[in-house]
């Protein structure tokens, strides 16, 4: 349960804050939430009814629940364990964008409660749009919903690189070799997958004078550090999910897709480690558990999964030294080079036309972030 202050008491750090928001895309967790869940997510996107259809069907495939509102409860007690070893009193919230609870919900509590200030923590670690200017967008959407007295939230940066981060995939990517029959593991095939974007929205994604793509280099570039730590040299990385119509270029290649090539080159293993994804979202247990395994079955090939780092106790201790690091001003701890944007003491401001929203298109409901 998390720690909440009562109405008009408000406990801070040393560093003035006056809680923490954890700020998620949000997932059914009954059968009869799933189709207007879905439809919280498509809402102004022209998604044809018969596609929702689909996705419900992928949704009861797990009983019409999503996990990821569950690991989010999981990693915010965490946090709260973390806050407690650091005398850290400060009450940790939780909202969502698409499903309950709602952060306009979240954020009326938290004025009610009495808070003036609060950092946000978004379970999504890129830039890009919808991993990071859609959470800026939920933060002023929901402030202006509350209205007066609604409390200053200022997100936290981004922290795809961060060195606890790095080394939780990393241990991952070591347990799930390990999971291989021994006479594959040596020729298994290091693959790294991310949520696949239109590619119009990746060159969108950062300032222009970076170069923009901001997205895809991030991924690029922890798939990197990971593979690094767990001295791979040679490695892929593939998209997943796409949601958009043929004729609209993506990110590719498509991981399905990229299977088939590693057979043609006689691969017998693949240890696939979905980069793009704190927790085990439906693109996860769905399109790499569900459709990605059933796919390296038919062809012959060993099929190994990397687990999420957000049930990971660093992921935690990462959130906390983000936290401290807002409160101090320090440089951010991290181990890449692509550049950080946000509205914090250590990352560079967002500039106007920085990550411009997509062109809208029919296609499947993402939840990526």
């Amino acid at each position: 349960m998390n720690v909440t202050p009562a109405p008009g008491r408000v406990d801070k750090d040393d560093s003035g804050v006056d809680a923490l928001l954890v700020l998620s895309f949000g997932g059914p967790e009954k059968p009869e939430d799933v189709r207007p869940f879905l439809e919280n997510v498509t809402r102004g996107r022209g998604v044809p009814p018969e596609r929702l259809d689909a996705v419900v069907e992928h949704y009861m495939h797990f009983g019409g629940i999503s996990p990821i509102n569950r690991l989010n409860r999981d990693i915010i007690e965490r946090i709260e364990s973390e806050f407690a070893g650091a005398a850290k009193n400060v009450p940790i919230y939780f909202g969502n964008r698409n499903w309950h609870p709602m952060v306009e919900d979240t954020v009326e509590r938290m004025r009610t409660d009495g808070i003036r200030s609060a950092l946000v923590f978004p379970t999504s670690a890129w830039g890009g749009y919808s991993g990071c200017r859609q959470y800026h967008e939920d933060i002023a959407r929901a402030r202006e919903a509350v209205g007066e007295g609604a409390p200053k939230l200022t997100k936290l940066r981004q922290y795809y690189d961060h060195p606890l981060l790095i080394a939780a995939f990393a241990d991952a990517v070591r347990a799930a070799r390990e999971r291989l029959s021994p006479d594959v593991r040596d020729g298994a095939r290091l693959v790294f997958t991310a949520h696949s974007v239109p590619v119009s929205a990746d060159v969108a994604a950062g300032p222009i004078d970076s170069g923009g793509r901001l997205y895809s280099r991030q991924v690029s570039e922890a798939a990197g550090l990971i593979a690094d730590a767990v001295g791979v040299s040679d490695f892929d990385l593939v998209w997943q999910s796409r949601s958009g119509p043929p004729h609209i270029p993506w990110l590719e290649p498509d991981m399905c897709d990229h299977l088939d090539v590693l057979a043609e080159q006689n691969t017998t293993a693949v240890i696939v480690c979905p980069v793009g994804f704190v927790s085990d979202h439906l693109e996860v247990v769905w399109d790499l558990d569900t459709e990605a395994a059933d796919k390296a079955g038919e062809l012959g090939m060993e099929f190994a999964r990397v687990a999420t780092p957000g049930t990971d106790e660093r992921f935690a201790r990462m959130v906390c030294e983000l936290v401290d690091e807002h409160g101090s001003g320090d440089q951010p701890r991290r181990l890449g080079r692509e550049p950080l944007l946000g509205a914090t003491a250590n990352g560079r401001p967002c500039g106007t036309g920085c990550c411009e929203p997509p062109v809208r298109t029919t296609g499947r409901p993402s939840s990526s972030n």
